[in-house]
């Protein structure tokens, strides 16, 4: 089994698990301490949410700030649009910010968003056809023609 652990830099841990928790997510305490905190997204996935002074003593290279640079997307899927819109509301509730318009591309609906660090997180859902089609089959089959790429 392979389990996924992303590791974001945060300047207010407590601040980030309140973010996390808020949106629906649980952290895991066998791995929380005062330098990190282990959110559990699902059973396979973890986001290690890390002082950024910790997270400097992962890597000899120059730790980004998310506000201003942009080193990782991470994206997460939804059941359906509804729960796309409804995480995104809890995440601009919990003082996130939705740096880009919502994205409908027929075959797929997105929100990028920022946690207060500006980490940005996508949360996506994508029609089960086009996944087993691909998105232009799908949208041919729709009558929407070619927006896969748009």
């Amino acid at each position: 089994m392979t389990y996924i652990f992303v590791n974001l830099p945060t300047t207010d841990l407590d601040r980030a698990k309140e973010f996390y928790t808020a949106l629906g997510f649980g952290i895991n305490p066998l791995f929380t301490d005062d330098n990190a905190a282990c959110v559990v997204v699902d059973d396979n996935i973890m986001f290690m949410i890390v002082t950024r002074e910790y997270f400097q003593t992962f890597t000899d290279k120059q730790v980004v700030d998310p506000k201003t640079h942009a080193q990782a997307l991470t994206a997460l899927t939804c059941d359906s649009r509804e729960a796309v819109d409804e995480v995104a509301a809890k995440a601009l509730a919990a003082g996130g910010a939705q740096p880009r318009e919502t994205q409908d591309l027929g075959f797929m609906y997105s929100r990028s968003l920022e946690d207060p660090d500006g980490n940005t997180l996508e949360f996506l859902y994508m029609e089960p056809s086009a996944v087993e089609q691909g998105p232009d089959a799908y949208l041919a089959e729709q009558g929407a023609g070619s927006q896969a790429s748009a």
